[in-house]
């Protein structure tokens, strides 16, 4: 099974299992051994999924003020552990090629194949919820229908982009690519480099 198979069979049992509550605050039943890259890849994709209804949650004209920063600090969380689970997936690919000899005219990837994979799982988010506008029985017909092309669109952009991801997986498992991993350098969240943080102490 090709790596992107595995994760969007993966992506679209995890949106499934949430939506059998659709509640924020429901407690993620990862069905994966612990530590393995199904694991991860279920776990990153239920944050995904959450953060997609805070996002929605937090777009409401009428929402109080004080929820709505819960709300935001939430989000800012829900970022950080994303871009956490995204490195360690690109860890997981570090390893499992470490021995690979890199050819001499290798090339190296506008991104790591972690970062690839981490639009893949929002692109399946996007799928869902578009399917379910083509399908709203309160929505009018031209709601409907223009939502249908936009569904037609994102499951080609699906293929496509899991066609790229297996090609770049690929190329670095023969040598004809390499991957480098920088941390997401993420200042805001840091009191030693935000300056509205350290400036207060």
């Amino acid at each position: 099974m090709k790596f992107t198979e595995l994760s969007n069979q993966i992506f679209d049992t995890t949106i499934a299992d949430y939506h059998k509550t659709d509640n924020i605050d429901a407690p993620i039943t990862n069905p994966y051994p612990l530590k393995s890259i199904e694991y991860y890849l279920y776990l990153k994709n239920w944050i995904d999924t959450v953060q997609w209804h805070l996002e929605d949650i937090i777009r409401d004209p009428q929402i109080d003020p004080v929820e709505a920063l819960k709300i935001k600090r939430r989000i800012d969380k829900s970022n950080q552990d994303r871009t956490d689970l995204v490195e360690l997936i690109d860890s997981y690919f570090l390893d499992k090629y470490r021995d690979v000899k890199t050819q001499p005219s290798a090339k190296i990837n506008t991104e790591s194949p972690a970062w690839a994979i981490d639009r893949l799982s929002i692109l399946a988010l996007k799928i869902y919820h578009m399917r379910q506008e083509a399908e709203r029985e309160n929505a009018d017909t031209a709601h409907r229908e223009a939502s249908r092309k936009k569904l037609d669109v994102l499951l080609t952009q699906r293929v496509d982009l899991s066609t790229a991801i297996n090609e770049l997986i690929e190329d670095i498992e023969s040598g004809n690519k390499y991957m480098k991993v920088y941390k997401q350098m993420k200042m805001y969240n840091d009191p030693a480099l935000n300056p509205v943080l350290y400036e207060k102490k």
